[in-house]
């Protein structure tokens, strides 16, 4: 009993896997078998990096190239067929003529419509075989017919999906035997034939599995980049939203103080003035504790090398330079700092985006550039303030950095931030320049404030 039920339970599986097999034969090979498909010209990257010396309109025309290929094989088997089977005479010429266009039609057609340009193929094919057994002593380039339907299930494999390679292989060679027992032939032409359409077909398979292996890797790449370059984006955001809090909140300490301090300096304060204080002391603190608890959510460890990570200390300035400086040529980074213009207080977002500018980019110069030499210049000029940190060619190997680029993306989103500019790039003796500027509005009033 027992061996009963594994034995129409093997069978049913059986059925299922041949039926499977057979619906995705339907689907390949049946279902919109002439839909629609067009070939997309290769990619202008690619066309770049393969013949970069070519001028650019000549490169614009080589990105249909395979098109031209294939275009170019269908009009040698047009001119092989009809050359070939013109030998029947000319009485015949308008029936080669016809079967030449047939043969000829199926290669460009894998162009547009892969799938029907297979039957077509294996059409002419046998229209080749059935008129050559016919006509024995009559050649209608049936040999053409051949290669030529070789050829076009290559091309349909490469442009479709591999396993057609096995299910065009079974209809071709399901129809010779066919033809073959018909015929009252043997299948003595058939085994080798079969062999080696199969070795070019899974060979062409083997390619076209390759190439979407190897874009599927480099998608996944491009998404993985696009990905970690968006969580690098928003981890600086958050830093700097935490960051922003503490100057935000200095300001709405002071705004909550002086409001109610503000009716004990006049005598007699009229009600409705000490309600209007009273209120905006009670925003002002209100605004402080929603501050607190955003910053609970935004706030992360501390991943500056040369702050304290005390996260209640007060925000560094560009007064404190000099420490900073301190700690990288403890560090090993020889650094000098060069001050141009009268220094002058600056809103307290500006210095402390300054301050960072500078910290990221010598934190780079020591992952990137062991050894070499560093120079910091601050510009207070009218109207903002100019930063420019350069480092010269490192003396010795510098040891892989997973986050390399971060820091540029971090210090680019600061200045953006402020409404300034700033590049970054290697400079010609092989090193690596920062340069920003960031505006300030009313800075003379700002500081007399």
């Amino acid at each position: 009993m027992n061996e009963t039920t594994q034995t129409q339970g093997t069978l049913r599986s059986e059925a299922r896997i041949a039926h499977g097999a057979l619906h995705r034969l339907r689907q390949d090979l049946f279902v919109d078998a002439f839909a629609f498909r067009p070939m997309p010209p290769l990619e202008d990257a690619k066309i770049s990096r393969w013949v970069p010396w070519l001028p650019e309109r000549i490169r614009h025309w080589a990105r249909w190239l395979p098109h031209f290929i294939v275009g170019f094989f269908a009009i040698c088997v047009f001119l092989a067929t009809f050359t070939t089977s013109y030998s029947i005479g000319p009485v015949r010429s308008v029936l080669v003529l016809g079967f030449s266009v047939l043969v000829s039609a199926a290669p460009a057609l894998t162009l547009f419509r892969p799938v029907g340009a297979f039957w077509l193929s294996l059409f002419s094919f046998v229209v080749s075989l059935v008129a050559t057994a016919g006509f024995s002593s009559y050649d209608i380039g049936s040999d053409a017919a051949f290669a030529t339907h070789l050829a076009v299930m290559t091309l349909v494999v490469l442009r479709t999906r591999p396993r057609l390679a096995v299910e065009m292989w079974l209809v071709t060679y399901g129809v010779g035997a066919v033809l073959t027992a018909l015929g009252g032939g043997g299948m003595g032409d058939l085994v080798p034939m079969a062999f080696f359409f199969g070795v070019v077909l899974v060979s062409a398979a083997a390619v076209r599995a390759w190439r979407e292996e190897r874009r599927h890797v480099v998608e996944t790449q491009t998404v993985t980049a696009e990905e970690r370059s968006r969580r690098t984006l928003l981890e600086e955001r958050a830093l700097i939203a935490r960051e922003l809090h503490d100057v935000v909140a200095h300001h709405m300490s002071v705004i909550a103080i002086q409001a109610e301090a503000a009716p004990y300096r006049v005598e007699n304060t009229p009600p409705e003035l000490a309600t209007s204080f009273a209120t905006i002391r009670e925003n002002a603190v209100a605004a402080l504790a929603e501050l607190r608890r955003i910053l609970g959510v935004v706030r992360s460890e501390d991943p500056d090398a040369f702050v304290d990570s005390d996260p209640e200390a007060p925000q560094p300035t560009l007064a404190s330079l000099d420490s900073l400086l301190d700690s990288v040529r403890s560090a090993g980074l020889t650094v000098e700092a060069v001050i141009t213009g009268a220094p002058r207080p600056l809103p307290q977002g500006v210095e402390l985006s300054a301050y960072r500018i500078v910290q990221e980019a010598l934190s780079n110069a020591l992952r990137h550039a062991p050894g070499a030499d560093a120079r910091v210049e601050i510009s207070y000029v009218l109207g903002g303030i100019g930063l420019r940190i350069v480092n010269g060619v490192p003396s010795r190997l510098a040891k892989p950095s997973p986050g390399a680029g971060h820091g540029v993306l971090g210090m680019r989103e600061r200045v953006q931030m402020l409404g300034g500019e700033m590049t970054a790039d290697h400079t010609e003796e092989g090193g690596f320049e920062v340069a920003a500027f960031i505006p300030v509005a009313n800075t003379v009033g700002e500081a007399t404030a």
